[in-house]
C-alpha cells in the first residue's frame, strides 16, 4: 500500500492506496502544537480501526504547506514504516510532467503542484484547478504542461470566520445560498454577501484566467478544462456551471501520481 499525506492549514488528509484504489481516507485537524509522536498515535489508531497493518505500507509520499509540521511528519512516518516518505519539493519537480519555472519552484505550494499534476494528466491539455480550502486558490496549466500562473484569495470559510470574529453582533451562519440577494434578516444578509459574493468572485476570476490562458496558449477559452476540489466547494457547486468537474480527491490522487512518477 501507498500512504499519501497532504498537510494543509486546516486539515491533514491521510490516505491509503492499494494500486489505483483509494482504500481509506482520513481527515485530521492541523495543529502545530502537536508532536510527531501525537500524530503517530492518531495515525496508528486510524490504522487499527480500519484493520490495516502498518507493515502493509510499502511506500509513502508527503506534501505540506505547514513547515512546522513537515519535519515531525517525516520523522513519524519514517519511524512507523521504516523508510522516509517522498517529499513534494523542488528536487522532484524535474521528474514531473508539468513544467515549473525555477523562479517560483521554491515557493509554490505542494498542494498546487498536486492539483496541477493530476488535472493535466487527466486532460492532457490546458486546465485550471480551483481549490476551496483555507485559501481559495486557482492554478493554470498550459497545453504542454507549463504552469502559467496562480491566483489566491481567502477561502470562503476563512472569510466568514473573519467576519464573525471582527463583528461582535453578527452570528455564525451555515454556508448556504439564500433565495435572494436581498436578505430579509441577518443570516440571509450574510449568506447573500458571502456565498453569492464568492460565486461572483469565482466566476469572474475563472473567466478572466481562461481568457488570459487562452491568449497565451493560442487556443479558445472553451478548450480549457476547469475543475474544482477542496472541502468547501459544496456551497458554490449548485450555484455555478463554471466548473466542468468537481473532485474532492483531486489533490490526494495527484499526490499518489507524483509518488509514482518520482519513484520511476
Amino acid at each position: 500500500m501507498l500512504l499519501a499525506v497532504d498537510i494543509g492549514n486546516t486539515n491533514i488528509v491521510a490516505a491509503l492506496f492499494e494500486g489505483d484504489a483509494l482504500r481509506h481516507n482520513w481527515r485530521i485537524f492541523s495543529d502545530t502544537r502537536r508532536t510527531g509522536d501525537e500524530y503517530g498515535s492518531i495515525l496508528r489508531s486510524l490504522f487499527h480501526d480500519a484493520s490495516v497493518e502498518i507493515a502493509a505500507v510499502r511506500s509513502s509520499v508527503l506534501s505540506s504547506v505547514v513547515p512546522a509540521l513537515t519535519a515531525p511528519f517525516v520523522g513519524m512516518i519514517s519511524t512507523m514504516t521504516g523508510q522516509k516518505p517522498l517529499l513534494v519539493n523542488p528536487q522532484i519537480f524535474p521528474k514531473l510532467p508539468i513544467k515549473i519555472s525555477e523562479d517560483v519552484a521554491h515557493e509554490i505550494g505542494g498542494d498546487l503542484v498536486c492539483n496541477a499534476v493530476e488535472a493535466w494528466c487527466r486532460f492532457k491539455g490546458a486546465c485550471i484547478v480551483g481549490d476551496f480550502g483555507t485559501a481559495l486558490s486557482f492554478i493554470a496549466v498550459g497545453s504542454l504542461g507549463h504552469i502559467r500562473g496562480a491566483a489566491i484569495a481567502p477561502g470562503i470559510g476563512t472569510a466568514i470566520k473573519s467576519l464573525f470574529s471582527n463583528a461582535a453582533q453578527l452570528p455564525t451562519v451555515p454556508l448556504e445560498a439564500p433565495s435572494s440577494t436581498l436578505g430579509l434578516n441577518t443570516i440571509q444578509s450574510i449568506q447573500a454577501g458571502v456565498v453569492l459574493g464568492y460565486q461572483g468572485l469565482v466566476e469572474s476570476l475563472v473567466n478572466r484566467m481562461k481568457a488570459e490562458l487562452a491568449e497565451k496558449e493560442g487556443i479558445a477559452p472553451g478548450d480549457i478544462h476547469v475543475i474544482a476540489t477542496g472541502g468547501l466547494n459544496n456551497a458554490l457547486q449548485p450555484l455555478t456551471a463554471i466548473f466542468q468537474q468537481v473532485d474532492k480527491e483531486l489533490t490526494i490522487r495527484g499526490l499518489k501520481r507524483i509518488a509514482e512518477l518520482a519513484i520511476i
